[in-house]
């Protein structure tokens, strides 16, 4: 994450994890997740030691066979063209479309937007819907305020995969329905 990206995460209002974006409970330890990486053990990628993860860090910084193994992934990736940065728009941080502030997740932006453009009546753009495969860039909505507070309540990430067409979507959807019954 960068840091503007990982600051918007971390508001004192509302943090929220950077990857699944759950909330956060400021100051408690994932004291089961400690144990675990206190006693799961893992090999180095190097040497082929045996290493429990809370001491793994410390040895492949010292590790020259570790070294050596990431040197050769690096040189592997930088020549293997599929792997350089594909052009996939971000669905992740939004601008406000009303002044220059930015990095906004989509919880952000619509808490931005009800606190510092409520008033507003310009017609703009909604940056989450202008990211998604089916939404039009162009498009200006007549009321962004009450856009956005009634389409984006949630996250489209935790129902859509955009990778998959519409026709498997329904079928994946389909499935989970009989199973859930």
């Amino acid at each position: 994450f960068c840091s503007a990206c990982l600051q918007e995460c971390l508001k004192p209002k509302k943090p929220v994890c950077g990857v699944c974006r759950s909330a956060l409970a400021p100051g408690v330890r994932a004291l089961e997740l400690e144990r675990q990486i206190e006693s799961t053990e893992t090999s180095c990628h190097g040497c082929r030691k045996m290493f429990f993860l809370s001491k793994i860090r410390a040895h492949v910084a010292t590790c020259s066979k570790y070294q050596n193994y990431i040197m050769e992934g690096v040189k592997a990736t930088t020549k293997d063209a599929s792997l350089q940065p594909r052009n996939i728009p971000n669905r992740y941080t939004f601008p406000c479309p009303y002044c220059p502030e930015k990095n906004f997740d989509q919880e952000g932006l619509v808490e931005h937007c009800r606190l510092f453009h409520s008033t507003d009546t310009k017609s703009v753009v909604c940056p989450i819907c202008a990211s998604m495969p089916w939404g039009d860039p162009n498009y200006r909505s007549a009321n962004f305020i009450e856009h956005i507070q009634r389409r984006h309540q949630f996250s489209y990430d935790t129902f859509v995969d955009y990778d998959v067409d519409e026709e498997d979507m329904m079928n994946q959807v389909l499935q989970r329905s009989i199973m859930d019954q």
